[in-house]
This record gives structure tokens, C-alpha cells and sequence, in this order.
């Protein structure tokens, strides 16, 4: 028999960080990838130093807890594709193919079973953050996942629906300075219960799962309620962790953006025949070239508006 230990061992790899912003996504702009690449690009240079692997994922919902329809998923899904086509985010359908209505609490819960070892991180607006006692098991999120929370601020221009989630919004692109007084009153803004659980540096939000268990394992000992060791709860672990963003971002709703389309729709039908396809090739021209004249230049990739054009989404018709 083998000496095994002369036998050579494989390296097991080290826990993977993923990080989701999940919401309907109805349609995906700008916004979205803008959060989600955010939060890529400053994970990165730590992933790399700890040799781990980053993801960075869109979570789209089958449909919204708080809504009552949502566009086919097949649709979405194929406008998210395009959105993310040549960026390193990634699309997660874990929800998008279940019977609505689907609860975040339940999809971190599989996520955690799915990827016991590895760092869990869900991004999410604080006007969603300090509602999380409103949501099903929302303050229970934090057994299994980490939070990355950033500072969403309203906007004039724009629709705030809290059902959208976060994903409805984007950082701003102005020079924002945020005082320490700024950074206390947003940590006030989360519910009681959760406000032990902040923390100031991203880092700790990618603590190994394993790791807490270990060093919590005397605690877990004393608790009558946790029989299994090996519990991947983080707050039995060693608390699940909220790292609050600060950087101002602007409030953008889907919802502003599907009336938007509505209105040039109904702007569109008015016209000859002849004329509307040339006023669809001229909206997505707008687009292609980021001009003032069409408001949604800001906000949609270019090709995601052409399929929403071809698939006639978002049409004034398919409301009524």
C-alpha cells in the first residue's frame, strides 16, 4: 500500500466570490449593468489578490412579489443576453423560470445550499434595505448571504417603485462627497435588528463560509438550537455581514422607461403608414448615437431597443 503521505494532493480550489442584483428587469438598461459592473471592478483587484474567482450575476425574478404582470420571460432574457454581450456580468435564471410568486429569501436559501463554502453577496438599494422587515423572512436574508447595500438617491425625472428593487437604478456619474455624518445616517436607515451586522470595508463581506464556522464553532456549541455543526447559517457562523456603498446613485424605474416607450409608440401610430418605419429606424439611430433627442438614448443599449422595436414590447397596444 501507497505511503499516502508521499501521495501527491490535489489543491482544492479556493470558495469562488458571487455576487447578484436581482429584480425584474423589464426592460434591462443601463442602470443595471452600471451597479452590476461597479461592484465587478471593485471586487476584482481583491479577488485577484486572494486567488479566487469572481461572478458578478443579474438575478431576474419571473415576477415581482409586488407586481401583478411582467413582460414573457423569454423576452427579458434575451434583452439581458444582449445587454451583457461582450461585459464579464453574468445571468443567473434561477427564478426566472419558477411560478410567481417568488421570494428572495427562498432563492438565497438555494443559493446557499447550491454553494455552501462560497462568498454570497446580494446588491440592493437602501430604500429596499430599510424595507426588509417588509419583505417575506426579509430580515432572515442575512443567515445566507452577505449585503451589499448602496445609497440610492430620488430623483425628479424619474419614478421611485420600491417593487423594482434595486435594479431599477443607477450611480451617478457627478462628483458626490459623503461626510461621516452622511455614512451614520445611512447605517440608521437599516432596520434595528441588522445594524450590528455593518461593516466598513468589503472585505468582510468575503470571509469564507468555513472559516466563520470554524472560528464560531465554540459559540455554535453553546446554542440549544443549532444541532448541526457544520451550519452554513451565517449569523449562527459569525454574523452575516452589510457593507453599505455611499456613493450617491440616481433613482431610474423601468416602469419610467416602459412609459416612455408607450409614448413614442402612441407618437408612432399617429403616423402614415409609410413613415413609421422610418421613425423606428430614426429612434434606434438616436440611440446608437447617444442624442439628446430621444430620452431613452441614456438608458438602453442599442440593440436591446431594437429587439424591443421588432417584438413590438412595451407598445401602448399591449396595454390596453
Amino acid at each position: 500500500m501507497p505511503n499516502t503521505s508521499n501521495t501527491p494532493q490535489e489543491k482544492t480550489p479556493a470558495p469562488a466570490i458571487r455576487a447578484y442584483l436581482g429584480g425584474s428587469f423589464d426592460p434591462v438598461h443601463n442602470g443595471h449593468l452600471e451597479v452590476a459592473m461597479s461592484v465587478y471592478q471593485h471586487l476584482l483587484p481583491i479577488a485577484k489578490q486572494l486567488q479566487r474567482t469572481l461572478h458578478v450575476s443579474l438575478l431576474p425574478n419571473a415576477r415581482s412579489p409586488f407586481k401583478t404582470q411582467s413582460t414573457d420571460p423569454n423576452h427579458r432574457l434575451a434583452m439581458l443576453k444582449l445587454a451583457t454581450e461582450n461585459t464579464p456580468i453574468q445571468i443567473n435564471e434561477l427564478e426566472l423560470w419558477q411560478a410567481p410568486p417568488v421570494y428572495t429569501i427562498d432563492s438565497v436559501r438555494t443559493l446557499r445550499k447550491q454553494y455552501p463554502d462560497d462568498s454570497l453577496i446580494f446588491i440592493m438599494g437602501m430604500d429596499s434595505a430599510h424595507s426588509l422587515d417588509k419583505w417575506k423572512d426579509g430580515l432572515r436574508l442575512t443567515d445566507h448571504v452577505n449585503l451589499w447595500v448602496f445609497n440610492r438617491q430620488s430623483s425628479n425625472d424619474v419614478s421611485d417603485d420600491v417593487s423594482e428593487k434595486f435594479s431599477d437604478s443607477i450611480i451617478s456619474s457627478e462628483n458626490h462627497t459623503t461626510s461621516l455624518q452622511d455614512i451614520a445616517f445611512l447605517k440608521t436607515q437599516l432596520p434595528l435588528s441588522l445594524q450590528a451586522h455593518i461593516t466598513d470595508s468589503p472585505i468582510e463581506l468575503l470571509t469564507p463560509t468555513i472559516q466563520r464556522s470554524s472560528d464560531s464553532s465554540s459559540s455554535n456549541s453553546t446554542n440549544p438550537n443549532n444541532t448541526d455543526p457544520k451550519s452554513t447559517d451565517l449569523k449562527n457562523a459569525n454574523q452575516g455581514r452589510i457593507y453599505i456603498d455611499s456613493r450617491p446613485i440616481t433613482a431610474v424605474s423601468s416602469t419610467q422607461i416602459r412609459e416612455q416607450l408607450q409614448k413614442l409608440d402612441d407618437q408612432t401610430n399617429k403616423m402614415p403608414v409609410a413613415q413609421r418605419q422610418i421613425a423606428s429606424i430614426a429612434s434606434i439611430n438616436d440611440i446608437i448615437s447617444n442624442t439628446e433627442s430621444n430620452p431613452l438614448a441614456k438608458w438602453l443599449n442599442p440593440a436591446v431597443y431594437q429587439y424591443i422595436i421588432v417584438h413590438q414590447l412595451y407598445s401602448a397596444a399591449q396595454f390596453r
